[in-house]
């Protein structure tokens, strides 16, 4: 039996987000340069997305570039963002082929003004584009979102357009990044690590985390598969008991 007729088509996660990791690691261990990892882990992108899209899952969000990325050597991230352009240029006619619209999170104005152009130019024309949402974190740090809604719901308090009163979960997810995507249901983190580093941490309150050995550029089908399957055996109480759930 496939793998893909273990899964259960009525069970997926409605938004799945995924941490790649590893392309640097895939590059060392083959003796090539970091910059030749980043585009062998765009393949990977491209079949998770198409993976994604074939299994029915609504929402993917990828952390493509975070805050912290702005650290690396300055060679590194000009080839990323390079990379970016190049890759939002070439993957059109595959979001467009599978009916998927493209948004991003993050400190948009951070990024280059060729980036942010050709993001724009994506995001635009896949816009009414239904089958699923494929959100890109770029320039994104869940700190640096949570301060940012904090600022703009303090901002409204001090000018009486919200009372104090009326801040609940609801209130902070309109004024996240992510206002418009339902909260994670389950998370991968490919290449070994076991840690979040800053990813959506108000929405992965409650997902189910899935860690892989597997180095991102060798992410394939069947990895996505297992970490579903995985994802699909857990029961998920949301703070209940066994018992209250069934």
């Amino acid at each position: 039996m496939n793998l893909i007729d273990t899964i259960n088509k009525d069970n997926l996660p409605k938004h799945l987000a995924i941490i790649m990791d590893g392309n640097g690691r895939w590059a060392k261990q083959k003796g090539l340069l970091r910059a030749l990892g980043h585009e062998s882990g765009t393949k990977a992108v491209r079949e998770t997305v198409e993976t994604c899209a074939k299994l029915g899952i609504e929402n993917l969000t990828l952390y493509a570039f975070s805050t912290e990325n702005w650290n690396r050597p300055k060679l590194e991230v000009d080839t990323l963002m390079k990379l970016l352009i190049k890759s939002l240029k070439n993957e059109l006619k595959t979001l467009m082929n599978n009916n998927i619209k493209l948004i991003t999170i993050g400190n948009f104005e951070k990024l280059p003004s060729s980036a942010q152009k050709e993001l724009s130019q994506v995001i635009s024309q896949t816009i009414d584009n239904d089958r699923m949402t494929l959100t890109l974190a770029l320039s994104y740090g869940s700190r640096e979102e949570i301060v940012s809604a904090i600022k703009e719901i303090s901002s409204k308090v001090k000018n009486n357009i919200i009372s104090i009163d009326a801040i609940d979960e609801s209130i902070i997810n309109q004024h996240l990044y992510t206002q418009n995507l339902p909260d994670v249901d389950l998370l991968i983190r490919t290449s070994g690590e076991h840690r979040i580093s800053n990813f959506l941490l108000w929405q992965i309150a409650y997902a189910e985390l899935y860690f892989t050995d597997v180095l991102w550029p060798d992410f394939r089908e069947k990895d996505l598969y297992e970490a579903i399957i995985s994802y699909q055996k857990r029961e998920r109480r949301f703070g209940k008991t066994s018992e209250q759930i069934k």
